[in-house]
């Protein structure tokens, strides 16, 4: 479909491919400003569905169901990196898709978007195709020791990925992968990790919320820091790097760049998410526009938000762990006036699953971090 430079305006139905947090905290960032939501995905009373004004309960694969939900909506979005593209490619007969799924399509698929950056020039990690046993020896030739084989798509926080330190190491985890395509990359001896939350408008423009630091435990996102404790050299590189990459990519909507810093001070980009991202969730509290409505002002053909942060933030996820002792200490949470609770709806908690996440502003980034951990350490029942 030809982008449209009308906007679609309050009022109108914002179609949302996906059903977690992410599309929940959209949703309802898109109902403050009066839109209606419908959300799409195979299943039932989800974290977007319970908020959202119509939940259709459908395959991906189901084209018919699809093209049934574009047809009933004004503009059509993704939570989700592993919409299949022909799902997208069907909405987009109906409704304009944002962004666009050539872009989901590259950054779905971990070696089209490596090859994708390396050709355009960006900072990444030495790689190589893997498609055979014969291919990972050859790979392992090149790049050395340790390298990190990964799965080539439906990778994300951690999974899909394991560190190699020998031949029958690599060769155990990609038999345990199925012999599927991979991508063997170069291990990053890095000191952080961070990464730049973006927006680009219908009209090019631009914006950020600055450089967010990152902590992660067991591969997943335990914290997030606004903002991150960098110099600023590298803040004003990444933030080059984040604008080149989204009009390269030509994206409307928000996409996040995840970086690591070497021990020598380079950066290297990890990998793209062209959706809201975990780590920024702290907009939600405290910055003028969030992530989301920011998501929502692009897609719709809005000018974008300010993106001022009204103090130092600290973001700290709430995993399914913290259930295991029985419900979370909520009202000893809540003693803590000054941090914000988020819970996303999902019924069951299991280890590792992003149950929510807790928020706290404070005059220093290390202030607001040592409030929210403290916040989280009270939850948890013995």
């Amino acid at each position: 479909m030809k982008r449209s430079s009308t906007a679609i305006l309050p009022g109108a139905v914002i179609g949302v491919l996906g059903s977690g947090q992410l599309g929940r905290m959209f949703t309802i960032a898109a109902r403050q400003m009066g839109y209606r939501v419908h959300t799409l995905s195979p299943e039932t009373d989800t974290p977007t569905g319970q908020v959202a004004d119509v939940e259709i309960a459908a395959s991906y694969e189901d084209l018919d169901a699809v093209e049934k939900f574009a047809q009933s909506v004004q503009v059509v979005t993704f939570e989700f990196e592993n919409v299949p593209a022909p799902a997208l490619e069907v909405a987009s007969r109906f409704a304009p898709v944002r962004p666009d799924g050539s872009v989901l399509y590259t950054t779905q698929h971990r070696l089209r978007e490596k090859t994708f950056l390396f050709k355009k020039g960006f900072p990444t990690t030495p790689f190589m195709t893997v498609h055979s046993l014969g291919d990972l020896r050859s790979a392992i030739q090149r790049i050395g020791y340790p390298a990190v084989l990964k799965t080539a798509g439906f990778g994300y926080d951690g999974k899909g990925q394991t560190k190699i330190t020998s031949l029958a190491q690599g060769e155990a985890a990609f038999t345990a992968a199925g012999s599927e395509e991979m991508i063997l990359e170069a291990f990053i001896d890095f000191q952080l990790e961070f990464s730049v939350v973006a927006a680009r408008a219908l009209d090019g423009s631009f914006a950020h919320w600055g450089v967010v630091e990152n902590r992660h435990r067991n591969h997943i996102l335990d914290l997030s820091l606004a903002p991150a404790r960098l110099p600023d050299k590298i803040v004003r590189e990444a933030l080059e790097i984040a604008e080149s990459l989204l009009e390269s990519l030509d994206v409307v909507g928000v996409l996040c760049v995840e970086f690591f810093l070497t021990r020598d001070e380079k950066i290297i980009i990890n990998e793209l998410a062209p959706r809201p991202h975990n780590s920024g969730h702290l907009t939600i509290d405290a910055a003028v526009t969030s992530q989301f409505e920011q998501q929502l002002r692009a897609v719709c053909g809005l000018p974008l938000g300010a993106t001022a942060f009204f103090s130092a933030a600290a973001m700290a996820n709430l995993p399914g762990d913290l259930w295991k002792g029985g419900e979370p200490d909520w009202a000893a949470a809540a003693a803590f006036p000054d941090v914000k609770i988020h819970l996303y709806g999902k019924i069951a908690p299991r280890a590792g699953r992003k149950m929510g996440h807790l928020t706290a502003l404070a005059n220093r980034p290390e202030a607001a971090m040592q409030r929210v951990f403290s916040c989280r350490q009270r939850l948890a029942r013995s």
